[in-house]
């Protein structure tokens, strides 16, 4: 069985893994979240593929619902489950760490690969390859501050290296579930916020470049 936790919000649901970080779809209602969930995991195999680990996942069972807000209908998670106050063991850290790294990994190689022009949404927007990336940085600068890890805006792309293996390192740290700094995340919802908003990004490349 896969565990899940639902973030529900006024007209939008997310159904997040909580053993695989990042693995997290919406929909319009708790079924449609989980039906997307479910039609995804070919694609996240990729991801568990390039972290080198094996990824063979069960029939979605729901372990919390957590209520949501406008940041949820938006189309992003934002609810911190309760479930996530649980210790980090260094196993599961280290794992969570592998993922997002190749996250990272394949969604630079998407950049790499892409024109700068990606095809327009059904209603005309969207970003293009260049803004996409610079948005995901940005997001990652303002979202390592919950974390600790601070960073002045980039010059260079040393800056978001630096950045990544830092925020590495904060997140392969074990915990005990508490928030790591006052006002933060707790390393398990760091790991699941940083990832699927990689991830998510990466897909997004992949559908509008084809």
């Amino acid at each position: 069985m896969t565990d899940v936790y639902l973030e529900i919000g006024p007209k939008k649901v997310f159904a997040c893994s909580v053993e695989w970080p990042g693995w997290c779809r919406i929909g319009k209602s708790e079924e449609l979240a989980l039906g997307a969930l479910v039609d995804y995991a070919p694609r996240y195999r990729v991801i568990t593929e390039r972290a080198g680990l094996a990824f063979e996942p069960g029939d979605p069972v729901i372990v919390e619902r957590a209520p949501g807000g406008v940041t949820t209908d938006f189309g992003a998670i934002e609810a911190i489950p309760e479930l996530d106050g649980r210790p980090v063991a260094a196993a599961e850290a280290e794992r969570a760490v592998a993922l997002l790294r190749a996250a990272w990994e394949l969604f630079d190689g998407a950049v790499a690969g892409s024109p700068e022009e990606l095809r327009k949404g059904p209603r005309g927007g969207g970003r293009d390859r260049d803004k996409m990336a610079a948005h995901v940085a940005e997001a990652e600068r303002a979202y390592a501050r919950k974390i600790g890890v601070r960073h002045k805006p980039f010059r260079d792309p040393s800056g978001l290296v630096a950045m990544r293996a830092e925020i590495a390192e904060v997140l392969a740290t074990p915990s005990d579930g508490g928030s790591v700094v006052s006002g933060g995340w707790p390393v398990r919802y760091a790991a699941r916020r940083i990832a699927w908003h990689v991830i998510d990004h990466l897909w997004e490349m992949e559908d509008r470049r084809d």
